[in-house]
């Protein structure tokens, strides 16, 4: 990975097949939250991602959990322009807000409203940055309380309470509109 970030030619096509059978789980456990018909499928979504990730060049890659972290991020940000672009071709009807909760954590129920959940996030992240980041590491990433506390080099109690806050943070912001 550091190779690939120096530059070197080959560096690229050696770093791809060790992340890609993570990438494909990625992907897989997103395509398993997304409604029926969805057009996407697994591999076109790792594909994106790789071509999306080719071009962050700035990136100071920091290792394989930012890594996966960023690629995490990449497929979320993919996931969700597909979910609004069938929305907008689905003009006149309204998004259906789903609750964050633990269950959805773990559910292999297909997400219902991707859109609804990465608005209410981005509102996390402009008032409570770094809880937004342990959901999206935690949530869209994959990573354990311990991965996610490397990622962030913060403690482990710390992404605890923070994701505890952040899962009832989301909750109220999802269903708050309904009340």
């Amino acid at each position: 990975m550091l190779a690939w970030q120096r530059g070197e030619p080959d560096a690229f096509d050696q770093l791809v097949p060790l992340v890609h059978a993570e990438l494909r789980r990625l992907a897989q456990r997103y395509m398993q939250q997304e409604g029926r018909g969805h057009t996407l499928q697994a591999t076109a979504l790792v594909n994106e991602a790789y071509l999306r990730l080719i071009d962050l060049k700035r990136i100071h890659w920091q290792g394989r959990t930012h890594f996966f972290a960023m690629a995490a991020r990449v497929m979320r940000r993919i996931l969700v322009d597909a979910a609004r672009a069938r929305k907008n071709d689905k003009r006149g009807r309204g998004f259906r807000k789903v609750s964050f909760d633990e269950a959805l954590l773990v559910s292999n129920e297909p997400a219902q409203d991707l859109v609804a959940l990465d608005e209410a996030l981005h509102a996390l992240e402009t008032v409570h940055p770094r809880k937004s980041r342990v959901v999206e590491l935690r949530f869209f990433g994959g990573l354990s309380i311990e991965e996610t506390a490397d990622a962030l080099h913060m403690s482990a109690d710390t992404v605890k309470r923070d994701w505890r806050y952040a899962k009832l943070w989301l909750l109220h912001e999802l269903n708050g509109s309904r009340e």
